[in-house]
């Protein structure tokens, strides 16, 4: 009975800390705009340098109407999408190898730590000779980008397994497979998943570096068309924009996936 009158009472309590979250969001935001246009109109930077929100607006607008955003986002989109299931795929495996294997982890894993110190976009040039200037090269920097924070993370995920589980399985005779998946996988879970969000950042930012570099249907290339044609209205929308997918993917893909992680983990309890 008490579990039957808690459960309503606790999506109940979740219902209004959502709703709590997103009025905190929205007042937050409204009070950054007034503070930006408030800022604007002191003059202590000229508009054509630091454009106010009305301005920034309507660059948006006028770049949905003409038919250019809608375009770039869909072919920014698919790249990253498409470099991250790359980087997801390599980073998960080079993660387990060297999270089981000494051999693997003494030689690849020291130069996994290498790599993961070395910006993006040194690759660009790597990817330009090897592929030329296309959507190829952009794919390329995108998957290197965020190929090692995945594997560093699924990495340790599995080193940071605590002992005493292991011990626990093995007593009750889980062995292999089983102990990999039944007991390794969901302990290392949250550091694994950790790993994948930062290989998401880098992926972004990676993409960003790549598309600057030659004309394109992108988001980059607005950027690009923004600057040339001293427009940091357009420069500071297209911004908007890629934040305000980077936020989209987070509260809708990243922040359910992680709070499900949390919440079987007994985590889930947030501050005041």
């Amino acid at each position: 009975m008490a579990k039957a009158i808690s459960a309503p009472a606790e999506r109940e309590g979740a219902s209004r800390a959502a709703l709590t979250t997103w009025i905190r969001r929205i007042v937050f935001y409204a009070l950054l705009l007034v503070a930006w246009q408030l800022f604007t109109y002191t003059g202590i930077i000229p508009t054509y340098n630091l454009p106010g929100p009305a301005d920034v607006a309507s660059s948006l607008v006028s770049l949905f109407l003409s038919g250019q955003l809608l375009p770039a986002i869909a072919a920014t989109m698919g790249r990253l999408v498409f470099g991250y299931a790359i980087s997801l795929v390599i980073g998960i495996i080079l993660g387990l190898l060297i999270g089981c294997f000494r051999t693997v982890e003494d030689t690849v894993g020291s130069l996994v730590l290498g790599l993961q110190a070395l910006p993006s976009v040194c690759w660009l040039p790597l990817g330009i000779l090897w592929f030329g200037l296309n959507d190829q090269a952009i794919i390329f920097v995108v998957a290197m980008g965020a190929i090692f924070s995945i594997t560093l993370g699924v990495d340790e995920g599995i080193k940071n397994t605590p002992p005493i589980y292991l011990k626990a399985a093995r007593n009750l005779g889980a062995r292999g497979l089983a102990l990999a998946v039944q007991v390794i996988l969901p302990a290392a879970l949250p550091a694994i998943f950790s790993g994948l969000k930062q290989g998401w950042t880098f992926a972004w930012r990676s993409l960003m570096a790549g598309e600057l570099i030659y004309f394109t249907v992108s988001l980059g290339n607005l950027l690009q068309a923004g600057r040339d044609n001293l427009d940091p209205a357009q420069v500071i929308a297209v911004m908007v924009v890629i934040i305000a997918i980077s936020v989209v993917i987070e509260n809708l893909i990243f922040s359910p996936i992680e709070r499900r992680i949390r919440e079987r983990r007994g985590l889930g309890l947030r501050r005041a």
